[in-house]
């Protein structure tokens, strides 16, 4: 019995995607990072991004709470990319929404944010540099990758794009749909919308070039598919 039990736990463990330790340090703090970087943000108030922005336009129209609304974004990117990818819906984005946004209350309530000596404007630009740099960490972590990255990730394996404009592409249209639910956008939505989005692909190859990290979500930026 204990022969049988040994062989299965074997088969197992070969079956399962082998996640190295540098994964783990890149994933953690990645989402410290994207906290830190989402808790300036916040802190700047000069707009909300595109997620926000849909989020706040479907409040105007059903009686949700915005964590509720943007779970609902994530299970909806989540089944595309199971579908899409003939694959089982995964529930580690959520693990990282729930990390994240944890981090982000924490930060917010001990006013880490508000420890930066900067004015909002520069505020804000560093909060999309630092939740850009974050997200970049995440996806080459090839663990709780985000669900509209995942989703991004699969544009970009089969259809050739960069990651970039398949992000920017998903972006726009939760901006374009919040704003025309009546969602509200600012000169901090477009900033996080361009800078976030336009860095990540570039940021994942630097981290390739100056710190040796290994791409797990996004190999070759073009080819593998993404790990979870």
């Amino acid at each position: 019995m204990k022969s049988i039990d040994s062989g299965f736990l074997i088969r197992l463990r070969a079956r399962l995607p082998r996640v190295e330790r540098s994964q783990y340090v890149a994933y953690l703090a990645g989402c410290a990072v994207f906290a830190f970087g989402a808790a300036c943000f916040i802190e700047a108030d000069l707009g909300t991004d595109p997620l926000d922005v849909f989020a706040l336009g479907l409040l105007e129209h059903v009686g949700l709470t915005i964590g509720i609304a943007q779970a609902l974004v994530a299970a909806v990117c989540v089944a595309v990319w199971a579908g899409w990818n003939r694959r089982r819906p995964v529930l580690s984005p959520f693990v990282t929404f729930l990390f994240c946004g944890s981090l982000i209350d924490l930060m917010r309530a001990g006013g880490t944010a508000g420890l930066v000596p900067l004015p909002d404007p520069l505020l804000m630009l560093l909060g999309s540099l630092l939740c850009a740099y974050g997200s970049s960490l995440i996806i080459m972590s090839g663990i709780g990758i985000r669900a509209m990255d995942l989703v991004g990730i699969s544009m970009t394996e089969r259809w050739r794009w960069p990651f970039w404009a398949a992000k920017c592409s998903l972006e726009l249209v939760l901006l374009v749909g919040g704003y025309l639910l009546g969602g509200p956008v600012g000169v901090g939505t477009v900033a996080f919308l361009v800078v976030v989005d336009l860095l990540i692909q570039p940021l994942m190859r630097l981290n390739g070039t100056l710190l040796g990290l290994r791409n797990a979500g996004l190999p070759g930026l073009s080819t593998s598919r993404a790990a979870v």
